[in-house]
């Protein structure tokens, strides 16, 4: 995921703050397919001061395939995971979209 590698290099070069404040200070921040792959420790806390700046002051799209009860497993920590995801939810709208995979249809 580009903006978690974005914001590791930050915090390797000593300018997570600058960069933290790029990603809050955007009117929508769209983060497609969370989940594909797992953020480890210290994406997982990287993402979730994302989320916590941007909470009830910016509007955040997430699309992802897991569900919640699968987050655990994507954000390394139960915890970190609810705690993204009860900011993510307050105040929202949670679209879950059934039905065959729309990028498969054509793939026979």
């Amino acid at each position: 995921m580009d903006m978690i590698n974005h914001l590791i290099a930050a915090e390797a070069d000593h300018s997570l703050l600058k960069k933290l404040q790029h990603y809050q200070s955007q009117e929508l921040l769209v983060i497609d397919e969370i989940g594909y792959l797992s953020l480890g420790s210290q994406g997982s806390n990287l993402f979730f001061q994302v989320i916590s700046s941007r909470h009830e002051r910016k509007s955040t799209i997430i699309t992802t395939n897991r569900p919640f009860a699968q987050w655990g497993e994507i954000f390394d920590s139960t915890t970190v995971a609810t705690a993204i995801a009860d900011r993510l939810v307050y105040n929202s709208e949670v679209l879950i979209l059934e039905g065959p995979s729309y990028r498969k249809r054509n793939k026979s």
